[in-house]
């Protein structure tokens, strides 16, 4: 009895708990919502930190707007004798009743000239001190240049990927408070996947092109402040002035071609301007092109220096029907001036598609044209032409601007944006006489 006693109260407090069954379904289902909430907040944490962190770092660290860059004008430098007629008095300084006598010509003879070349003495030391003497001018010029570099990748029959880099001159021209700036030519950079700028003192950055112009080939390259390498100084960067290459005694005028000349980079050549009697025409513009006695690369690139320090021209390849194939040629300064300042701004250029050249004086007094910016030829399809324009037409105004050569066509065409309306007042001969025409042309955009 005793014993069933114990054995029922042994029975009753044995307990055995069971656990609830597990419902996979649901904690799948749970885990799945768990991680696709996770997925979403994260995602949309990733979208909002983008979105506002331009946002929020700009106004912790505001950006400023880059500076509008700015060529001065160019002022046509004047001859030796010029100068010394602007210094001599226009009126005497009394009254004199004598009379005026011409000045003899003073006549030296073969005795006085053989006097006077005596005291000359040129030998090989004065050769040697001639080109050292050049050869320290160009080391004051060498921190404006710089080599281009620009790297491609192609994949051979093998699938093979190949590497190939190509060099050009480039000149360091400004900068806008954020970038440095630098003119190039384009022809090797147009399908580089990377370049880099190496300076003179060897550091190298990594370069992107601003703008392009097809017309000249030239481009404009930035390398960002940020970017510089340590042995380049912000603060004590200095640009070279731009001459003038319109001159109208170019020919005769010493200059030293840098960049690279010969073809190869950080090559110079000494010479002199030969001829800056060809034009290159190009829709809206002209070019001068200076012509050099420096024998040089067909695939020459770089500037031309004149003694001044100052850029007279841009080094390209022979665009006139000369036979001196391997002579240098340069575009003149004075018209790539504004063309350099739109691309520097990253300013589009407005285009019309008209090609013409001045009004000559015996043309006017001759054959009765007027003076003005007289039509050579006009692109198909282009504004001009689906305005009217025709081959023939003389240009005398164009936006209320007086128009007296093509130069003035071609600057205030530069001062318009594609889009907008610009009104262009043309001389056309009818019969005897030529009469006034107008036409409201909305210009295009040089490519």
């Amino acid at each position: 009895m005793p014993d069933k006693e114990q054995k029922g109260q042994t029975d009753f407090m044995i307990e055995k708990i069971k656990q609830r069954p597990i419902n996979r379904k649901k904690l799948l289902r749970r885990t799945v919502l768990t991680a696709s909430m996770a997925v979403i907040f994260g995602l949309i944490a990733c979208v909002t930190f983008l979105v506002l962190e331009p946002v929020i770092n700009n106004w912790l660290y505001p950006e400023e707007d880059p500076l509008t860059v700015v060529f001065p004008e160019d002022r046509e430098e004047m001859s030796p004798e010029d100068m010394l007629a602007e210094n001599l008095p226009t009126e005497s300084p009394s009254p004199s009743t004598e009379p005026e006598t011409e000045p003899e010509d003073v006549i030296l003879g073969q005795e006085q000239i053989d006097e006077i070349l005596s005291g000359v003495v040129l030998d090989k030391d004065s050769y040697k001190e001639l080109y050292s003497a050049m050869s320290a001018y160009v080391a004051e010029l060498e921190p404006y240049m710089v080599t281009v570099t620009a790297v491609t990748s192609n994949i051979d029959l093998f699938s093979t990927v190949q590497e190939s880099r190509s060099q050009t001159s480039g000149i360091i021209v400004n900068d806008n408070g954020r970038d440095l700036l630098i003119l190039a030519d384009a022809a090797l950079l147009r399908t580089a996947e990377s370049m880099t700028v190496t300076f003179h003192n060897g550091e190298q950055a990594n370069a992107q092109i601003k703008q392009m112009d097809s017309y000249t080939g030239l481009a404009i390259l930035s390398v960002p402040f940020t970017d510089l390498p340590p042995g380049i100084d912000r603060e004590s960067l200095v640009y070279p002035a731009m001459g003038s290459s319109n001159n109208s005694r170019m020919a005769g005028t010493p200059v030293v071609a840098l960049g690279s000349p010969m073809g190869i980079s950080n090559s110079v050549g000494y010479g002199m301007v030969t001829s800056a009697s060809f034009i290159y025409s190009i829709p809206d513009r002209n070019c001068k092109l200076l012509q050099t006695d420096i024998n040089g690369s067909k695939n020459a690139s770089g500037v031309l220096f004149n003694m001044e320090g100052q850029i007279i021209g841009v080094i390209t390849g022979n665009k006139t029907e000369s036979d001196m194939e391997n002579v240098i040629y340069a575009y003149g300064i004075t018209d790539l001036r504004r063309i350099v300042e739109k691309m520097s701004n990253s300013n589009r250029v407005a285009y019309l598609g008209i090609s013409g050249m001045d009004v000559t004086d015996r043309a006017n007094s001759e054959l009765g044209v007027p003076f003005g910016a007289f039509v050579t030829k006009v692109d198909m399809n282009s504004p001009a032409m689906l305005a009217g324009i025709q081959q023939g037409d003389v240009i005398i105004s164009i936006s209320d601007r007086d128009v007296a050569k093509f130069s003035d066509y071609t600057s205030a065409l530069l001062l318009s944006e594609p889009g907008q309306t610009v009104d262009v007042t043309v001389m056309r001969q009818s019969q005897e006489e030529y009469k006034e025409m107008s036409f409201t042309i909305e210009a295009g955009e040089a490519k």
